[in-house]
């Protein structure tokens, strides 16, 4: 893939592509080339233009660095937003379509619902809000109610954060259509409890308290909602509940105080620290039984090593985790692939 911009008058310039910076090098006419600066003595055309490897079918979040200074590629309108940032994107198709791109097969329902909050602390007007996919040929009258998923974020996302950066939807679309995954409803909400926690200054104390308060909402607002307002089951080993970054800490701690209420765990790259160990609750595999706790990491990321130091604590309480290593860092290409591997084992005898 090669990714060009016009900039005739910088000096360095850079495309960060998933989180690695690759030098760009300026277009030349009759003169030397150089390698993310610019050349003196040749006449260039000002664009400067970089070529990767070979990339697999993926979804690609990048932008430019001109001279210290972040730059959106202004010829492209694909964006990828969150609370905190703005990228471009750039889908690498496949030779058949993806589980993330939309396909002609029946499509899931996907509904933003806001309400007023009275635990979550910083929300403009107490209004809180989460989306709620319900899968195809979803029945609020089928005799079995819908086993549900409540789905988290990590930090600077907001609610939609699974649907736009994540393409949960179409993920799903494709999961359940080939029989892969069970029809689910699943539940993605705004996973803070305080959204200082979003500004700089954060410490472990306010992360914490934003966590606990997360909690309360999660469990005496969302989910009472959820289940007067969809028809899904009531019962433990019909929820579950995961995440990523942020999120994966949150379904950790959470799900973990709370077997009594969810009986899959998951987590994608969980934002874990060593002091999370003094955290988890004391259970026995008898107590918590669990139907599964998953727990997946990138290999390059740097929450690997607390990911570890976390699963190993849980595996000398003898709780089953499973653990995954999969290639790639803190990033979207991973979390999706790890939502592909996880869904399908939810909900099974």
């Amino acid at each position: 893939m090669t990714l060009r911009l016009r900039a005739p008058n910088a000096q360095k310039v850079a495309a960060v592509l998933e989180g690695t910076s690759l030098p760009m090098s300026p277009e030349v006419v009759g003169g030397c080339t150089g390698e993310g600066v610019a050349c003196p003595t040749a006449a260039t055309t000002g664009l400067w233009t970089v070529t990767t490897a070979a990339l697999a079918p993926e979804i690609y979040s990048y932008r430019f660095m001109v001279d210290g200074v972040p730059v959106l590629d202004y010829r492209n309108p694909d964006l990828q937003t969150n609370l905190q940032e703005v990228v471009n994107t750039v889908t690498v198709p496949g030779a058949t379509p993806m589980p993330w791109e939309p396909q002609a097969i029946p499509h899931g329902t996907v509904t933003h619902v806001t309400y007023t909050s009275k635990v979550v602390l910083g929300l403009t007007g107490n209004q809180d809000d989460y989306y709620v996919y319900t899968p195809p040929g979803y029945d609020a009258k089928a005799k079995q109610p819908y086993p549900v998923l409540y789905l988290l974020h990590g930090l600077s996302d907001g609610a939609d954060g699974w649907l736009s950066a994540g393409k949960a939807n179409f993920i799903f679309d494709d999961l359940i259509h080939s029989g892969k995954a069970k029809p689910m409803v699943v539940v993605m909400t705004l996973g803070y409890g305080n959204l200082a926690v979003l500004k700089p200054g954060r410490n472990a104390g306010l992360s914490s308290q934003s966590i606990d308060l997360y909690q309360k909402a999660l469990l005496t607002e969302v989910i009472p909602q959820i289940e007067a307002g969809y028809h899904v089951s009531t019962k433990r080993e019909d929820r579950a509940i995961t995440g990523l970054s942020m999120g994966g800490q949150e379904s950790l701690l959470i799900g973990l105080a709370h077997t009594d209420l969810f009986a899959w765990i998951g987590t994608f790259s969980a934002g874990v620290s060593a002091q999370t160990v003094t955290q988890l609750p004391a259970l026995t595999p008898a107590k918590a039984n669990l139907r599964l706790l998953w727990m997946a990491c990138g290999v390059d990321d740097a929450l690997l090593t607390p990911n570890r130091t976390v699963i190993a604590a849980l595996k000398a309480e003898n709780l089953p985790v499973t653990a995954i290593e999969t290639p790639g860092h803190h990033q979207w290409p991973v979390w999706r692939d790890n939502l592909i591997h996880f869904a399908p084992l939810l909900f099974q005898k």
